[in-house]
């Protein structure tokens, strides 16, 4: 059996990987430069690959693909392999093929990667054997070849559950659904929607989808689509008979007989979002039988994502917080609306589309300036120019960072929350947060 995988990235090189250990002829193709530490990895385990190009008559030779979630399923290339009838999934799918380990699965637009990651732990100290990956972290397929795991926490974007045909996680997270990617789906809100919930597709009823009942997307395809799953929502606003809610400052979870009640100031990570994250990590939890106790504690001790909300330093009074992971509107709102000081607010960047105006109030009640980082800023400029006296444009982390030093004043909040992606002046939104953070030691 001849295996190719597109694209040698993290999941790509962890697909090749599981592919040779189980007798593929693996074949790995890059259409960019490979980078040195997969390039490694592919020599170390003679898998042959090529970069800098695709060899279309050797990759039609192949009998399924594995394309990276960065390849849209519209370029030539995977059309072709489409109408010559070779299979072409998602490096999900193939490691899924190979396991019959419990996984869950998170997807959303926002908040997936702290709820992946305090799932995680709260699991990890219930004492299951549990690892973490997908679109944070190390592949699936990698977690499969190690075969060290029996149950798996996975992020999962967009684009990797288009590639799937029979993954099935036990318990599915959808943390919420708001317009982002929409380039990738045809400028329609309603295929990104039916993107996120083919995580459901094939779960029967004994398997379960924990989801934000206040997100009228999510309801509203609920309320279309009968899902086999069992349904447990988690809200700020609502109660349920079985699910996540709040009452008298207290977040009641109800998965099964037992109740588990936590207060919501003992929380380790503040903020209304994620009160939520920390819903549906600990409803999986109490579906998983981790004592109640066990569950209370991992919520208090958790220490969150870096570049989400991460708290860099505090200098001459004035706090520095790299959110460089909002790279859209929607996780910017989050950001702002935990702000407890005037903020002195950091964004721009590459627009996938975004529509601004939804923070206005925010921005009115909370922010005292603006400084934009990235190449084309107009549409800032244009959106917040009458609410806010002062708005600077800048070129890099450093200049911003030293703007906001001269701008912000004792008791001020300085916040990196782009609300875009990254790519006009950084590698991707890592490199972002961390230059931010190296100006801000700097200082």
């Amino acid at each position: 059996m001849k295996l190719v995988v597109l694209g040698a990235g993290e999941s790509g090189v962890g697909a090749a990987i599981l592919g040779k250990q189980k007798g593929y002829k693996v074949f790995v193709s890059d259409k960019g430069t490979i980078a040195k530490k997969y390039k490694q990895v592919l020599l170390i385990n003679e898998i042959s690959f090529e970069e800098n190009q695709h060899s279309e008559d050797v990759i039609s030779l192949a009998d399924v693909v594995v394309k990276s979630p960065g390849i849209p399923d519209s370029v030539l290339l995977i059309r072709r392999l489409h109408e010559l009838g070779i299979k072409v999934i998602s490096e999900i799918e193939f490691a899924s093929e190979f396991s019959d380990d419990l996984v869950v699965g998170v997807t959303g637009s926002n908040g997936k990667t702290t709820t992946t990651m305090l799932t995680h732990h709260v699991l990890e100290k219930g004492g299951l054997n549990v690892g973490m990956g997908g679109n944070i972290g190390e592949s699936f397929a990698g977690l499969v070849s190690e075969n060290k795991y029996e149950n798996f926490v996975l992020e999962l974007s967009s684009f990797q559950l288009d590639g799937i045909e029979n993954f099935r996680p036990h318990i599915a997270i959808i943390t919420n659904i708001t317009p982002d990617h929409l380039d990738r789906y045809e400028y329609k809100f309603e295929n990104y929607i039916a993107s996120k919930f083919r995580i459901t597709m094939n779960q029967t009823e004994n398997d379960f989808l924990i989801y934000d009942g206040d997100d009228e997307n999510i309801n509203n395809w609920l309320i279309k689509n009968k899902i086999r799953g069992q349904l447990l929502p988690f809200s700020l606003e609502k109660k349920y008979e079985k699910g996540a809610y709040i009452n008298n400052e207290e977040i009641i979870i109800k998965t099964n007989t037992e109740e588990i009640k936590m207060k919501i100031t003992s929380l380790a990570l503040q903020g209304k979002h994620n009160v939520k994250n920390a819903m549906a990590a600990a409803m999986t939890a109490q579906l998983l039988k981790v004592r109640k106790q066990t569950i209370r504690e991992s919520l208090e001790d958790f220490e969150g994502a870096e570049h989400r909300l991460e708290e860099v330093l505090k200098i001459n009074g004035v706090k520095y917080i790299n959110d460089s992971k909002a790279t859209n509107v929607n996780a910017t709102f989050y950001a702002l609306d935990s702000m407890k000081t005037p903020t002195v607010w950091i964004v721009g960047g590459v627009d996938k589309g975004n529509d601004y105006f939804d923070l206005m109030p925010l921005v009115r009640e909370k922010v005292k300036a603006i400084i934009c980082l990235g190449v084309d800023n107009q549409k800032i400029v244009n959106t917040f120019g009458n609410v806010i006296d002062l708005i600077v444009e800048t070129m890099g982390a450093e200049e911003a960072v030293k703007v906001a030093y001269k701008i912000a004043e004792k008791g001020d909040s300085v916040l990196l929350s782009p609300a875009c992606a990254s790519f006009d002046l950084f590698d991707n939104y890592e490199d972002r947060g961390r230059q931010f953070k190296q100006a801000v030691r700097e200082l």
